[in-house]
């Protein structure tokens, strides 16, 4: 195939021209793929990333058939990812997400998903033009993670607020969108990270929709879930939430309602009726772990209640309350409070006492006020982004348009108007 290599090779400095150039070559690659290897060894990553990026997807999309050896097509792939050059690629950020799914998706068929995560935090770095922007990779890197049970890669990237979102060949995909956020809310939940898991739970519910999405579906009967174990109820959804969510959505998700109700009563009893009358359902959605915890949850709740009106309590006494099944058990989740912080007591070995106390807390130490003047510097670098932003829209031409009531020669054209 020599005629591959000349246009590849050839063209420098204007990578719109080259990505061109190699899109009329992508039938021919793909025609060849048993011989595609000749044309990647005269191919160097850093000075023909975007030939290189092409050759890869023509052997991802080539038919089982082919005989692609996987090995070799891994390290080929994760070589590229790791020196490609970034200024050519983001050229091409469509064609190179498509790199990074197919990548992913071998891996999730291959049940090796561990093995993808760094590589793609390295392809993740090429195009990624600051930390607040959302790529369609980073859906791949929380799924990545979440199968391979390691949570931690994917922290850094969940704690960045996105400000921003690639324009992968002008758009940007909705599932990849929806996937950051269900798959992060999974990846907060198993952290026990309750209130920022509901909250990109909440995100997924609330993008606007014009039909029902299998996503949004499974990212509200996990809300329901957190938002339980979070505070104990859950909180009215925002009021741009799409119409989809209620008119739809909650009838599929009626045994999650029913467990919301249950926990309203604060009875342990009602809630485990629910649980044992939903088993199927929660099992089936793979929810049963987060059902469970929602009765632990409720447990807790009742015994932070107590603090409110008791001074000093039996373990007895608080088991009898909150409906426990011993003494023991009721010092179990008095021991793990106060480990975690949810109250502040002590419990006497010597006549089964527990005693509750304020908090101890004066604010008044260095970790605090550190704490303090970091919010307040996110606060300030929000406030800034919010202007921008602001700026940026007052001087968009169809908001102008749409705020003022006219109509534009590019909205005449959007309603077919002559």
């Amino acid at each position: 195939m020599p005629e591959m290599t000349r246009p590849l090779k050839s063209t420098t400095g204007n990578y719109s021209k080259l990505c061109e150039d190699i899109n009329k070559y992508l039938d021919v690659l793909k025609r060849n793929v048993a011989n595609i290897d000749s044309v990647l060894e005269t191919l160097d990553p850093q000075m023909h990333a975007l030939g290189v990026l092409a050759v890869l997807n023509a052997k991802y999309s080539a038919p089982a058939s082919a005989g692609i050896d996987f090995e070799t097509l891994f390290s080929q792939t994760q070589l590229f990812f790791t020196t490609c050059n970034g200024e050519q690629v983001r050229f091409a950020t469509d064609n190179y997400a498509y790199l990074a799914h197919f990548f992913t998706q071998a891996l999730v068929q291959k049940k090796q998903p561990i093995r993808g995560i760094s590589t793609l935090l390295a392809a993740l770095a090429k195009i990624q033009l600051h930390p607040g922007q959302l790529t369609s990779i980073h859906a791949d890197i929380c799924q990545l993670c979440l199968l391979s049970k390691n949570m931690k890669p994917a922290l850094p990237l969940l704690d960045t607020d996105i400000t921003d979102i690639s324009q992968e060949s002008g758009h940007f995909d909705a599932t990849s969108f929806l996937c950051y956020y269900y798959y992060g809310g999974m990846i907060y939940a198993a952290q026990k990270n309750w209130n920022r898991s509901a909250y990109f739970f909440e995100v997924a519910i609330t993008t606007p929709s014009m039909a029902v999405s299998h996503i949004v579906l499974e990212a509200y009967k996990k809300y329901i879930l957190v938002s339980l174990i979070l505070h104990g109820k859950v909180p009215n959804l925002p009021k741009y939430t799409s119409p989809v969510v209620s008119r739809f959505i909650k009838p599929l998700s009626q045994s999650y309602h029913e467990l919301s109700n249950a926990c309203a009563s604060n009875s342990p009893a009602e809630v485990r009726v629910i649980l044992d009358k939903h088993t199927e359902q929660f099992t089936n959605d793979k929810n049963m772990g987060l059902a469970k915890q929602v009765l632990a949850s409720l447990y807790r709740k009742n015994i932070q209640r107590l603090t409110k009106t008791f001074l000093t309590l039996s373990l007895a006494d608080i088991a009898r309350r909150v409906h426990l099944n011993s003494p023991e058990e009721a010092e179990q989740y008095v021991q793990n409070m106060i480990e975690d912080g949810e109250i502040y007591a002590s419990i006497s070995k010597k006549d089964g006492m527990v005693s509750f106390h304020d908090n101890p807390e004066k604010y008044d130490n260095p970790e605090i006020l550190r704490k303090i003047d970091d919010q307040l510097r996110e606060c300030m670098a929000l406030d800034e982004k919010l202007r921008s932003m602001e700026q940026e829209i007052s001087v968009n031409t169809q908001f102008v348009q749409k705020s003022t009531g006219g109509r534009g020669e590019e909205e005449d054209v959007a309603f077919g108007s002559k």
